[in-house]
């Protein structure tokens, strides 16, 4: 039998749950913006709650999703709040094992102030406010709002099975339907796990929880699900709803890199190369324009005495700290990352001595903090959970287990083992290096920047270039005492836990631009055009159809008592005499403005900072009422008895232009986009395209550079071509078309696009076509072409059809751009596979004779 998440697919399939609506009141309540697994998430709910299917779950739902630590399950917590609050469900009961953690998530839901709360400044669903409001028992719920009882599942455990006032009983689930959210969920399966019996244990007091209404619903999330477990793997088949792994999340690029770094310096050796790398990363993110302040955590191995001792000789070493210290690991570290850190500080002339004295002023003991026990956890947990914050000065977190689950940190880039050995046997890793892998995935939350328009702030930006500097603000070092069993059960946990990629499994490669090329006019002075990724700008928005808004008219059904009744067992039915339902048609700009302003201001898509931004050319909410380009262009078409239609009141038409609002806002909203590409812009080819080291599994496909193809050619202009199986199939194919392109180009340059450029469409979507193919005109214009070109194995395509499309598209606009004395014709081509190479060589040869 498959897991519910695979047999969602298999009833669906992936394009249908890719299609399916994420309603507005859940993107528009959310305070940031949904990443693509995240609408996944909310679309397999959407299909789950609304469809039936073969293998759909019984009700009272129960369901878990599987996702990643640090990839935001809150936020789909909180979309799924909003979306069931549209399907009647007011009360809601968060539940985890840890009071830090409720302590977080309370204000996350419920502090608008708190730098991590979750939704918009105001929730709107249906034309309505609606308040988050945390309630201690259901008594206090009320029907207009979403009430949260937060609570730990100890805490629930005891207050259902040892009444007290105040506390929430079974009745309140009998009477009340109730959407039951509980975190780190893995902990509500030991009963399962050890004995199958759940009678008088924590996963039993959920079960019977969820029984006691039929509505009820029980939403788990958790980031460790044990799949190698019989009985967890059956409890959890019909269940598990969504799978987003580390793995998935990491090549997603959304996690740091891990590093282990290794050596055999005593305990203060390795907290002060630490402490260098630290530096290091402050200074080169300043000397970028990015606001960083790296922390460093170091771990103790058991005892929170152990944690406190450590804690005392770090505040002595940085008070001793001395340029004679950093001298010393300049001197003797053989680790690349740290003279690469030496040779930084070289460039910007900073001495060992300011090097020591920026050190001992970033680290000084206010700066410090431990989370070892529950009264210094709770004291300090606004500090530990805001570690990112410009008013936050923490630089240093002691621990032992504390911070291994529910911690949310973003620039965390060192984690100091401080204790030598290990547990594991039969190269098996023990209990402890498999909590250390642990807390190394916590830590590995990507912290987000840019530094150039368009790049996405929240990924990964220089996987394929390892040798940039900026690498070090993607990556999460560990270090460690050289010790090789160690090292390898560690690297097996975390490998098993997705987050890790054994470098011992890479290797890296060069590649580098031919010297010939580099000596060509095509280098020095040649030019590639692209174009970047914008604000979306409205200003041409001169009505509501520049927007997509259809002008038919809105339908509003008028309330009545028009009804009847019949007998269910009766075989026919006596017709009743009823009036007949007639049509009215009413122009927007004949019903009261002060009716038409209400509306308006209880939807905020309409307040006018909003108009202002979507619809710049409007003057005035006057305008926007009465011009015929906007909604005094507009009819509703009221139905109902000739009796109602002669008495349409005040709220019947506030309910009529509410509905007509919201249909325009939708309307509007599925036309949006954030972002768009800009106009074509240009640089010099030798400013883009340059030498670069890429890292390849070894013995892979990849891995071979193609050198019987493209080492001798001019036309190439790289000395290897580390491509895919369908690039290198490309390159093959152009290597013997080549000489009859040259009857009628010249400069002819095939340039293997390492992410050096990518090109933008009309939504904002970001595409790094694999090459680009540079060719002059003999004759005629002499043009220079250049032509976008993506290889694309049959199992992408579907997927990338958009990029495609893209190509057309270029392709169809012929765009000429003059740069001094050069024209360049800007053009693409559909994707290249192997098995319609003879389709794409036409459509080439085709595209260079336009």
């Amino acid at each position: 039998m498959a897991f519910l998440y695979d047999t969602l697919l298999q009833e669906f399939g992936k394009r249908e749950i890719a299609r399916t609506e994420v309603p507005n009141y859940i993107v528009d309540n959310l305070k940031y913006g949904i990443r693509a697994y995240q609408t996944e998430s909310f679309q397999r709910y959407i299909l789950c709650h609304n469809e039936d299917f073969d293998g759909k779950p019984n009700k009272p739902f129960h369901l878990l999703y599987n996702m990643a630590t640090g990839s935001g399950k809150t936020l789909v917590m909180a979309g799924l709040m909003l979306y069931l609050y549209e399907k009647g469900y007011r009360n809601f009961l968060f539940f985890v094992n840890s009071n830090n953690i409720i302590n977080k998530t309370k204000d996350n839901f419920l502090n608008p102030h708190a730098s991590k709360y979750l939704f918009s400044k105001k929730i709107v669903i249906d034309g309505k406010e609606v308040v988050i409001k945390g309630v201690d028992n259901f008594e206090e719920a009320d029907e207009q709002n979403i009430n949260v009882n937060f609570t730990t599942i100890q805490q629930l455990h005891l207050d259902l099975n040892n009444t007290k006032e105040n506390s929430v009983t079974y009745e309140d689930f009998k009477n009340k339907k109730i959407v039951l959210i509980a975190d780190e969920a893995h902990h509500l399966s030991s009963a399962t796990r050890n004995s199958g019996d759940l009678f008088g244990s924590w996963e039993g007091t959920v079960t019977e929880i969820l029984k006691q209404n039929f509505a009820n619903i029980l939403l788990e999330f958790s980031a460790t699900l044990d799949y190698e477990s019989r009985e967890i793997s059956d409890k959890y088949q019909d269940k598990v709803i969504h799978k987003y792994d580390l793995a998935q999340f990491r090549i997603d690029k959304y996690s740091k890199e891990i590093n282990l770094i290794r050596s055999l310096y005593d305990e203060q050796e390795r907290v002060i190369q630490a402490l260098i790398l630290n530096l290091y990363r402050q200074e080169l993110a300043t000397s970028k324009g990015i606001n960083l302040k790296p922390v460093i955590l170091f771990k103790a191995k058991q005892t929170i005495k152990e944690s406190e001792q450590n804690k005392l000789n770090f505040h002595k070493l940085i008070d001793d700290f001395s340029a004679e210290m950093v001298e010393n690991i300049k001197k003797t570290s053989t680790v690349s990352i740290v003279q690469k850190a030496f040779a930084f500080f070289e460039s910007k002339n900073l001495s060992a001595n300011e090097i020591a004295k920026r050190t001992k002023s970033n680290f000084k003991e206010e700066n410090c903090i431990s989370a070892n026990n529950d009264k210094e956890a709770e004291l300090n947990q606004i500090r530990l959970n805001t570690l990112e914050d410009e008013n936050n000065p923490i630089r240093a977190v002691f621990a032992v287990q504390k911070l291994n689950e529910g911690w949310d940190v973003l620039n965390l880039f060192d984690i100091v083992r401080l204790y030598e050995g290990r547990d594991g046997r039969a190269g098996t890793p023990g209990k402890t290096t498999l909590s250390e892998a642990q807390l190394i995935g916590r830590g590995a939350r990507y912290f987000p920047f840019t530094i150039a328009e368009g790049q996405d702030q929240y990924t990964r930006k220089y996987d394929d270039d390892t040798s940039n500097d900026l690498k070090i603000l993607e990556e999460l070092y560990y270090h460690t005492k050289e010790d090789s069993r160690y090292i390898s059960e560690l690297k097996k946990a975390l490998v098993e836990s997705g987050i890790y990629e054994d470098e011992d499994k890479l290797e890296t490669k060069q590649l580098t631009l031919k010297l010939d090329f580099k000596k060509t006019d095509f280098y020095k002075t040649g030019k590639v055009i692209y174009n970047k990724k914008v604000e979306k700008s409205y200003n041409n928005v001169k009505s509501f159809t520049d927007l997509g808004v259809s002008k038919r008219n809105f339908d509003f059904m008028l309330s009545s008592g028009i009804g009847q009744m019949s007998g269910v067992f009766a075989k026919e039915e006596k017709e009743t005499k009823t009036e007949k339902i007639e049509q009215k048609d009413i122009f927007v700009s004949e019903i009261q403005k002060h009716i038409i302003r209400y509306a308006l201001a209880q939807n905020p898509f309409f307040y006018f900072d909003s108009l202002e931004r979507y619809f710049p050319n409007v003057e005035s909410v006057s305008n926007f009422i009465e011009s015929k380009d906007y909604l005094g262009g507009l009819e509703i078409i009221f139905n109902g008895s000739k009796t109602r239609l002669a008495n349409i009141s005040n709220f019947d038409y506030l309910l009529a232009v509410q509905g007509l609002l919201q249909t325009i806002e939708s309307e509007i909203k599925s036309n949006l986009t954030e972002y768009e590409g800009s106009g074509y812009i240009n640089k010099y080819i030798h400013e883009v395209f340059k030498n670069k080291e890429i890292k390849v599994y070894k013995d892979s496909l990849r891995a071979d550079g193609q050198f019987d193809i493209v080492s001798e050619p001019q036309w190439y202009v790289y000395n290897a071509n580390f491509g895919t199986i369908e690039e290198k199939a490309f390159v093959k194919m152009f290597a013997r078309r080549f000489e009859y392109l040259e009857q009628s180009f010249e400069n002819i340059y095939l340039i293997r696009n390492e992410r050096e450029i990518k090109i933008i469409d009309k939504l904002g979507r970001a595409f790094e076509p694999d090459f680009v193919l540079f060719c002059k005109q003999k004759k005629g214009k002499e043009l220079t072409y250049q032509v976008f070109i993506e290889p694309k194995g049959d199992y992408l395509k579907p997927h990338d059809k958009w990029k495609e499309d893209f190509l057309k598209e270029i392709r169809e606009k012929k765009m000429t751009v003059k740069i001094d004395s050069d024209k360049y014709l800007i053009t693409g081509v559909p994707f290249y596979n192997n098995e319609n190479e003879n389709e794409f060589k036409e459509t080439l040869e085709s595209t260079l004779n336009e």
